[in-house]
């Protein structure tokens, strides 16, 4: 039976949980928080290399100590952050444990873009239910929010993201994903 714990996965976690007061006290002085999304990065690279629970608690926790830690995200934000957060960190896990096309960049994309997109509706789900502006919350403020205004951090995670896996799985600090023989893609 393989155990569902280890001190590596551990470790990624804590550092990727870490990342995430991180990345945003870095990038929020020259105003790309928002843009570039910097929290997602660890939280969605937790998922792809530990799985699915380890993903989760980082989308969960990862919000919580930036807030924590530097009042980061403000707390209309940072409730509708961490049900998203956590989705991605879940479901990159899970899709990355279930998705096997023998290539492992195209399990990458798969998983990736597909937690992207989870996240994205259940962030927007979250934002109908609880969303304050004196206004409906719709179709066109998601997309908005979500696809346009983080344009450039969907394609910097949709770049960087698969770079650090392979990049990691090269160096021999995460397992390889097929075996020798097969097709790494």
């Amino acid at each position: 039976m393989k155990r569902s714990f280890s001190v590596r996965n551990i470790a990624v976690c804590g550092v990727c949980i870490a990342l995430c007061y991180i990345l945003p006290l870095a990038l929020h002085p020259f105003e790309l928080g928002t843009a570039l999304s910097p929290m997602h990065i660890p939280v969605l690279l937790c998922g792809l290399v530990c799985g699915g629970g380890y993903g989760l608690v980082c989308g969960i926790a990862g919000p919580i100590l930036s807030y924590l830690l530097s009042g980061m995200p403000a707390p209309p934000y940072l409730f509708t952050m961490i049900p998203e957060l956590a989705v991605y960190g879940l479901a990159s896990g899970l899709l990355m444990k279930l998705v096997r096309t023998r290539f492992t960049i195209a399990d990458l994309y798969i998983s990736l873009l597909s937690a992207m997109v989870l996240g994205r509706i259940v962030g927007g789900v979250v934002k109908v239910l609880f969303y304050t502006g004196g206004q409906a919350y719709g179709l066109s403020m998601w997309v908005s929010a979500y696809f346009i205004s983080t344009l450039p951090g969907i394609i910097c995670h949709i770049i960087l993201l698969p770079l650090l896996y392979l990049t990691l799985s090269k160096a021999k600090l995460i397992p390889c994903r097929y075996p020798k023989g097969a097709t790494h893609g």
